[in-house]
C-alpha cells in the first residue's frame, strides 16, 4: 500500500514515472468525451472516498472526473455529514469503516496532522488533496504542464513570488529536490520559507535561492509562479498581509525581467489585481487553464501508482 502525502516521500523515479503515465494517458484520450472512461478502465469496479474539510472547485471536480475516466466511482463526504472522529465514533473507527467500503481515500484538510493521523488507521491508500503544509497534486500538475510546453524541467529555473511559507512553496521546494530544477523564491523576510523545509532543502542539496527582491527572483526564469496572498482559513490580518506583499505582484514589468519565452502559472483561485494583474493571467504567457486541466491527468496516475494499477 502506497500513500501520496508529500512529494518528499517519493523517489525521483516514482515521481517521474507518474508524470510519464499521465502524459501518455492524456495523449490517448484525444477525441474522447470529457467523462468517457479510458480504454483500459484500470479503476473499474473500484471507488474513492473524497473528504473535504475545506471548500473546493478544482480538487473536487478534477478528482471526480479522474476517477470516472479510470472507470471507477467516487463518494464525496462532508465532515459535517459523517462522524469523521466526532461524536461516539473515533477517527480510527471511521478509518476502519472506509477501509471496508472503498479502495482509496482523498482528503482535503486544514491541518496536515489530520492526514497523517487518518492514514495511520487506514488499510487503504490516502492521497493529500491539500493541507496547510503541502499541495503535492497541484505541483505534479504544474510540472506536467511545464514539460508539455517547455520540455524537461531538469536544470530549468522556476520562480515563486509572494508568500514563501505556504503549502505550495513547501511542495515546490520538495519538487526542486526531486526533479533537479533551480528554484528562486522572492518573498518578504516575514514570509520566508519555514526552517523545517529549508533544512530539508539543504540536506537534499536543492538549488534554492530565497531573496527579498522579486526582480532578482525572476531574472533568467523559465516560469514564474504565484498564489493567492491570503489562503482559505489563513488566520492573519488580511489587510496587513496584502500590504506587505504589494511589491510582489506579478505584472507585465516583472514578467519582462524573466526569459523572453517564460510562462506564468497560478494554482487558482486567483486574486485578480492583487498577486497578479489581468494582463498577465489572461495574456499569452499564462498557462493556468492548462494547469487546471492537467490536475485530472496527474491525479489519475497518482491513483494508479497508489494502487499499483499503472
Amino acid at each position: 500500500m502506497k500513500n501520496f502525502i508529500n512529494i518528499a516521500d517519493l523517489s525521483s523515479n516514482d515521481l517521474m514515472s507518474i508524470l510519464e503515465e499521465a502524459k501518455k494517458r492524456k495523449i490517448k484520450r484525444k477525441g474522447f468525451n470529457k467523462s468517457a472512461p479510458d480504454d483500459d478502465k484500470p479503476f473499474e469496479g473500484k471507488s474513492m472516498a473524497m473528504i473535504f474539510e475545506k471548500p473546493s472547485t478544482r480538487t473536487r471536480m478534477s478528482f471526480d472526473i479522474a476517477v470516472k475516466q479510470l472507470g471507477g466511482s467516487t463518494i464525496i463526504l462532508n465532515p459535517d455529514g459523517i462522524h469523521y472522529g466526532k461524536g461516539d465514533e473515533t477517527l480510527k473507527d471511521t478509518a476502519k469503516i472506509l477501509t471496508e467500503y472503498v479502495d482509496i481515500v482523498m482528503l482535503r484538510t486544514s491541518e496536515h496532522k489530520n492526514l497523517e493521523e487518518f492514514g495511520k488507521h487506514l488499510e487503504i491508500p490516502i492521497i493529500n488533496g491539500l493541507s496547510d503544509q503541502s499541495h503535492p497534486c497541484q505541483i505534479m500538475s504544474d510540472i506536467m504542464t511545464f514539460e508539455e510546453i517547455k520540455g524537461p524541467i531538469k536544470e530549468k529555473t522556476i520562480s515563486w513570488i509572494g508568500d514563501g511559507n505556504n503549502n505550495m512553496s513547501n511542495s515546490l521546494i520538495e519538487a526542486a529536490g526531486k526533479f533537479n530544477f533551480n528554484l528562486k523564491i522572492g518573498c518578504p523576510k516575514k514570509y520566508s520559507p519555514d526552517k523545517r523545509i529549508l533544512k530539508w532543502a539543504k540536506k537534499n542539496k536543492v538549488n534554492l535561492l530565497v531573496t527579498h527582491k522579486p526582480e532578482l527572483a525572476v531574472a533568467e526564469s523559465d516560469c514564474i509562479m504565484t498564489d493567492k496572498w491570503v489562503s482559505m482559513n489563513d488566520k492573519v490580518n488580511k489587510k496587513l498581509k496584502k500590504k506587505n506583499l504589494k511589491n510582489y505582484q506579478v505584472n507585465k514589468r516583472l514578467m519582462s525581467l524573466a526569459k523572453l519565452d517564460a510562462i506564468f502559472m497560478h494554482c487558482l483561485p486567483v486574486g485578480r489585481g492583487e498577486e497578479v494583474t489581468d494582463e498577465v493571467i489572461d495574456g499569452n504567457k499564462s498557462v493556468v487553464w492548462t494547469q487546471a486541466l492537467n490536475r485530472i491527468h496527474a491525479q489519475k496516475s497518482i491513483i494508479n501508482w497508489c494502487l499499483g494499477l499503472g
